[in-house]
């Protein structure tokens, strides 16, 4: 936020806490265009932080555009009437040399070969560990790495479900799954997602289609110059042309070296966004596609965490359960990924980095209940010579 050092870093519409802006980090800018999806909400509360201070509860915020670069922001802070400006800035695009480009094709492919095998053996009676333990497995031997938990959600979760270390839980006849696998070679990450119908008559198949070819009509848009609402528009034409509704406030995004989500931020409808993509940007470009009314929100136990901030020295933080997050480099880790350590120091010094502020958790996202959901991912490289796509 201009001239005051602070970072819009969390944001609560209806029961659904999420990050909209990123905060300050090394005096990098904060991703303003972000904003765009607050316009005209019902914006309960917020937080802030400014630099070494603790977070601090923003009530009654309202969001307003100021042509034409800026947004205002009016809220209250200790109950008293406060504004801040910021200033959107565009996206840094950090460009990809050979080498790089490489390694983020290598990812890619792996990627689809992950998907490719979760998709064949998602079936009733499996357990949705056993799938997200394995892909990881083929992800490594391959020569990558996660470049986040593989994730596998049923029915009305959209997204975000990933397994406890001993979790039972089993796909069952008549689920709709979706199954999400990030891959990174050194940092480069291809990210992409498919859905399986798992009904005996194909209840679900039409739904499933509709995000595959809301993709895949989102991807025949896409250059360098095309405005993201495009993007979205056309991802809302075709789920809505086949009766379903997309989730709005699920997005695409960009995709940096070590870096899952980043701006901008691909919407899935016709009016999110602001922004235009460009040559030179890596991007993933996820439709959801909903049964219900479209809208999700945080709903259970999380099972993803992601380290934003260094941590504060503090009483009771473990070494080595610091040492397992860092060793991640800021990707998103998974309780699971803690077996062989004591799951109560574990919880201990994941709870006290989540209170500091140092720890973002990521709880499954989930629609109305009796309400299903499909998901279809790829990532992209806009290059010099067309629109490469990574994961196919």
């Amino acid at each position: 936020l201009k001239g005051a050092g602070f970072a819009l870093v969390q944001v609560k519409i209806g029961q659904m806490t999420q990050p909209m802006v990123a905060p300050l980090v090394d005096g990098k800018p904060v991703m303003a265009e972000q904003l765009e999806a607050l316009v005209g909400q019902e914006v309960i509360s917020a937080a802030i932080e400014t630099r070494g201070a603790r977070m601090r509860s923003i009530a009654r915020i309202t969001v307003a555009p100021v042509p034409p670069d800026s947004f205002l922001i009016q809220g209250c802070l200790r109950h008293r009437p406060s504004t801040w400006t910021i200033i959107r800035r565009p996206p840094m695009i950090r460009s990809v040399d050979s080498e790089g480009l490489e390694k983020l094709c290598r990812a890619g492919r792996i990627a689809s070969e992950c998907r490719e095998w979760a998709r064949e053996n998602i079936r009733p009676g499996v357990q949705v560990r056993h799938v997200l333990e394995t892909v990881e497995e083929m992800i490594r031997e391959r020569g990558g790495a996660p470049a986040f938990p593989t994730q596998s959600s049923r029915n009305c979760i959209a997204a975000h479900y990933c397994s406890a270390p001993e979790d039972p839980m089993t796909y069952e006849i008549g689920d709709c799954v979706k199954v999400d696998v990030g891959v990174h070679v050194d940092g480069y990450i291809g990210d992409t997602a498919c859905s399986v119908d798992l009904s005996e008559d194909g209840t679900w198949q039409p739904l499933v289609d509709a995000s595959a070819n809301a993709l895949a009509a989102a991807i025949a848009t896409v250059g360098d110059g095309v405005a993201v609402r495009d993007v979205g528009a056309a991802i809302e034409r075709t789920i809505v042309g086949a009766g379903f509704e997309p989730i709005r406030n699920l997005t695409g995004h960009g995709l940096e070296r070590w870096k899952v989500h980043t701006s901008p931020q691909i919407p899935n409808y016709a009016e999110g966004g602001s922004g235009r993509l460009k040559e030179g940007m890596v991007i993933a470009i996820e439709p959801f596609a909903s049964t219900g009314r479209g809208y999700i929100q945080e709903r259970g136990r999380a099972e993803v965490f992601m380290m934003q901030r260094p941590p504060r020295k503090a009483k009771g933080l473990d070494r080595e359960v610091l040492a397992v997050i860092q060793s991640w480099r800021g990707l998103p880790i998974a309780r699971r990924y803690f077996r062989d350590l004591d799951p109560d120091v574990v919880e201990a010094t994941l709870s006290k980095l989540t209170r500091q502020g140092s720890l973002m958790r990521f709880p499954p996202l989930v629609e109305e209940e009796g309400v299903m959901t499909t998901q279809c991912e790829h990532s992209l490289y806009l290059g010099p010579n067309g629109v490469e796509v990574l994961t196919a």
